[in-house]
């Protein structure tokens, strides 16, 4: 299955974010649990290597426990913070709001020692498409998100948005796209629903899962779809069609339909917490 990608606003965004990166204190990195390594953009390693780092892992509801702590260590040895998240809920916010305050205290303390106070950490917020950047954003800033108009000495028209009176974050966050080199990272990102399902092969990209899911996860799969066994991707998909009783006229299997609803089943966390990637295994 081959996955080919065309952002055609790639250089347009890095060059914006390498503009609007001398203006914060802190990068928020959010990337998603289940591909935690493919749901990132490299580029941003090297745009960023000056600022403190946050990384939040979001949806991490939906992803295996042991493996959102397995990523959690990976970043934090790479000299990352690093933060559990489920960007829907209000309750997770006070962690980040810490690990925001933690991350950015030398800059606190030189402000301090110079005699500025209670100046607000100011920060961007970056990921890939569909990381859940917005819901992040809305929700941590709750109801009182607000612009606070530009800042003396900051280029003109960029707008800062008050997310509290501790933080203010660069309203233009940046959105890069992953980089495709390695087939697998596409593959991963078209499970999680990150490319149109519309230009994809459901059938195959449902067998792939299958197969993962019998490597990794096949206590999950059997629970789910009641398997008897599980004999190859092909005899699950065939067993799951007729589980679920899909069909089309004529009482004639529909694959296609089973295909659709292990992938929607997948990416809802109906069929259980799962993972696609280790740190060991990228």
């Amino acid at each position: 299955m081959q996955f080919q990608w065309y952002p055609g606003h790639m250089t347009k965004a890095k060059r914006q974010m390498q503009e609007d990166i001398k203006l914060v204190d802190l990068v928020i990195e959010l990337v998603d649990a289940r591909i935690p390594y493919s749901s990132r953009n490299p580029d941003i390693d090297e745009l960023g290597k000056n600022k403190a780092r946050l990384i939040l892992l979001n949806k991490s509801d939906l992803a295996d426990e042991e493996q959102n702590e397995n990523w959690l260590r990976y970043f934090k040895e790479l000299g990352y913070y690093a933060v559990r998240l489920d960007a829907r809920n209000r309750g997770g916010m006070k962690a980040v709001q810490a690990v925001i305050e933690k991350a950015c205290k030398e800059k606190t303390e030189r402000d301090r020692k110079r005699g500025i106070k209670n100046r607000p950490v100011r920060a961007m917020v970056v990921g890939i498409p569909n990381v859940g950047k917005s819901t992040f954003i809305n929700t941590f800033a709750g109801k009182a998100c607000a612009k606070t108009g530009n800042k003396p000495g900051v280029t003109k028209g960029k707008q800062w948005i008050r997310l509290n009176k501790n933080v203010e974050l660069l309203d233009t966050p940046g959105i890069l796209w992953p980089k495709f080199e390695d087939q697998r990272v596409g593959l991963r990102l078209a499970l999680i629903g990150s490319i149109r399902d519309e230009i994809l092969n459901i059938d195959e990209l449902a067998l792939e899962l299958i197969k993962y899911l019998m490597k990794s996860y096949p206590q999950l799969l059997k629970e789910r779809y009641e398997l008897a066994e599980l004999a190859g991707e092909v005899k699950v998909l065939e067993e799951i069609t007729q589980n679920r009783n899909c069909v089309k006229k004529g009482n004639e299997p529909d694959y296609a339909k089973a295909a659709a609803l292990i992938l929607e089943e997948y990416r809802s966390g109906k069929i259980g917490r799962i993972t696609l990637e280790s740190p060991q295994n990228i």
